[in-house]
């Protein structure tokens, strides 16, 4: 069986390394019928701290194919890669179309593989936000509808799924970014010593990440999220998005107790959140972290697909509200239950052995 893995942004790279290893794990135990994988990274994040030190951490094989699209507005970007992995995808032929998340590479590798007939699973389907202005909610519900294997991480996916009238080919595997975080909290203690090089106590700091458009492209909703973390009396770690910093700095914005750094590694980002006595993030990903990790999530956002993280009361949606960010932060309460979420964390084999009894 030949698979093609469609890759682009650092939150892919963290998931799809998951399934990489599962599939290394499959082919020893399977030696006669092998998955082949070939994986294409459309080149979305494209710099050392956003693309090539994940795939050095998290020993994700080489691409056979680097698109190098870089940044763009959104249709550009995404009609770049959809012409550059059809032509890929003749040559290649693969049985099936892995794609991961939200991202204009999850929707460029559906829309190339549906148009050629090449079967498609959609790696963490289901997720909602129900919020049509975000260009991730248009390109999952999209991928979702051109999906033939739809891999959900939770029971409120599946659900999803369900009242939008998708009724086969859907499986419950959990998330594969538990998978994740359990291979790199294991390996951040001992290779990771970001803390000791920022000079940083554990529960003495936040960290902050900011990087979706709703919060980027819109100065108001930028300003007063930076504005908050000003204001907090605490020290905000804040590694910058390469857009967000731009942003940034045309505004002069040097306040005493937030220390802006370059984006990091995943061990080092994992090391940090395991150690905050806080995370203040507009990240899919680091909501699920924080809640694995049992640290407080404040989401920069007004809403979230991992509802579970809410109703739980490990996250609260602060939006880009200063007052409530504010409010938030100080006045946040650690609750008692904290029942496991996403899986047992072998999402990755779940994922891996779905592909194989579908084929």
């Amino acid at each position: 069986m030949k698979v093609s893995t469609i890759i682009g942004a650092r939150p892919q790279f963290i998931k799809a390394a998951t399934v990489s290893r599962a599939i290394s794990e499959y082919n020893k135990k399977n030696p006669v019928n092998i998955i082949e994988e070939i994986i294409i990274h459309t080149g979305q994040h494209y710099d050392d701290g956003m693309s090539a030190v994940f795939f050095r951490e998290l020993e994700i094989p080489v691409p056979k194919y680097n698109l190098e699209v870089g940044s763009g507005q959104h249709g550009w970007q995404t009609g770049r890669m959809l012409a550059a992995i059809e032509k890929i995808l003749l040559v290649e032929k693969p049985d099936w179309v892995v794609i991961y998340g939200d991202t204009n590479s999850t929707l460029a590798g559906a829309l190339a593989a549906a148009k050629l007939h090449i079967r498609i699973a959609h790696v963490e389907a289901g997720l909602r936000s129900f919020n049509r202005r975000m260009p991730e909610e248009i390109n999952r519900v999209i991928s979702d509808q051109l999906s033939e294997l739809l891999l959900c991480p939770s029971p409120s996916s599946m659900n999803n799924l369900a009242a939008e009238g998708i009724a086969e080919g859907i499986v419950m595997i959990g998330d594969v970014m538990a998978d994740a975080l359990q291979f790199a909290a294991h390996k951040a203690e001992a290779v990771s010593n970001i803390l000791s090089l920022l000079q940083l106590r554990p529960r003495e700091y936040l960290l902050a990440t900011v990087h979706r458009a709703e919060n980027t492209d819109e100065k108001e909703r930028l300003d007063n999220i930076l504005s908050a973390f000003a204001a907090l009396n605490e020290t905000v770690v804040f590694p910058v998005h390469p857009r967000t910093r731009k942003l940034i700095e045309k505004e002069q914005y040097h306040p005493e107790n937030v220390r802006m750094i370059d984006p990091l590694g995943y061990f080092d980002i994992v090391a940090l959140e395991k150690s905050a006595r806080l995370l203040l993030t507009d990240s899919g990903g680091m909501q699920k972290e924080a809640y694995w990790l049992e640290v407080p999530c404040i989401t920069l956002r007004d809403e979230t697909e991992w509802i579970e993280t809410w109703k739980l009361g490990w996250n609260i949606l602060a939006g880009a509200d200063r007052g409530r960010i504010i409010e938030a932060v100080r006045s946040f309460r650690v609750p008692s239950d904290h029942p496991q979420l996403y899986g047992d964390g072998n999402a990755a084999r779940y994922c891996v052995d779905a592909l194989v009894e579908n084929s």
